[in-house]
C-alpha cells in the first residue's frame, strides 16, 4: 500500500526543505500520497471522517512539518486531536485504526544539531522533543519507526550555495530511503 505523507507547513511556497522533500515525493505518485493541510484546510476546519478514510485507505503515515516553536505547527496538533479520536484511534470501543500501522515524523529544524543535544544551546535533543508523538503513536498501538531530521536551515547559506544545493539534494534522496524502508 502507498504511504500518505501529511505535510504541515504554514508558508510551504517560501520554504526551502519541505518543499523540496515535497516535489521529490510528488515525482512518485504511485508509492506515496502527499497531502498538505494547510492547502486542504485554509480555515482550519479538518473534515475528520475525511482523513481518517485517508489514514485508513493507505499503509504507512508520516506526518511532514518543520519544528515550529520546539513542537510542531499548529494545525497539525488540531488535525492530530480532531482526527485521532476515541474509538477510531485508541480505546476500548473499536479504537484501532492505527494498529500495526508503521508511522514515522519528517521535520525540517532550524536549529543546528548541536545546538539540539544535551550540551548545547537547548539541552535537549530532537529525539526527546519529539517524544509526545512517539508517545501518541505507542499508545495507539501504531509501529513507530522515529523521525528523518534536517537541521541547521536557521543559518544556512542562500540556495545559490552549491554546497548546501548538494545537502539539499542528498537530503531529498536520503528521506525517500527512510520513507521507503519504514
Amino acid at each position: 500500500m502507498k504511504t500518505l505523507v501529511i505535510v504541515t507547513h504554514p508558508s510551504i511556497d517560501t520554504s526551502i526543505i519541505n518543499k523540496r522533500w515535497v516535489t521529490e515525493l510528488k515525482k512518485y505518485p504511485e508509492k506515496y500520497t502527499v497531502h498538505e493541510l494547510h492547502k486542504v484546510y485554509p480555515d482550519g476546519n479538518i473534515d475528520v471522517d475525511q482523513e481518517q478514510k485517508l489514514v485508513e485507505s493507505h499503509g504507512n503515515l508520516v506526518l511532514q512539518f518543520p519544528i515550529y516553536w520546539f513542537n510542531c505547527p499548529p494545525l497539525l496538533k488540531k488535525w492530530l486531536d480532531d482526527v485521532f479520536a476515541y474509538g477510531w484511534a485508541y480505546g476500548s470501543n473499536g479504537g484501532n485504526k492505527l494498529m500495526n500501522r508503521k508511522a514515522a515524523l519528517a521535520v525540517s529544524a532550524g536549529i543546528s544539531q548541536k545546538d539540539y543535544s544535551e550540551e548545547g544551546r537547548y539541552r535537549y535533543t530532537l529525539e526527546h522533543l519529539l517524544s509526545p508523538f512517539e508517545t501518541t503513536f505507542l499508545y495507539c498501538n501504531a509501529n513507530y519507526r522515529s523521525f528523518f531530521a534536517f537541521y541547521g536551515t536557521e543559518e544556512a547559506p542562500g540556495t545559490e550555495n552549491e554546497q548546501f544545493t548538494g545537502e539539499l539534494e542528498k537530503s531529498s534522496q536520503d528521506y525517500l530511503n527512510f520513507v521507503d524502508n519504514l
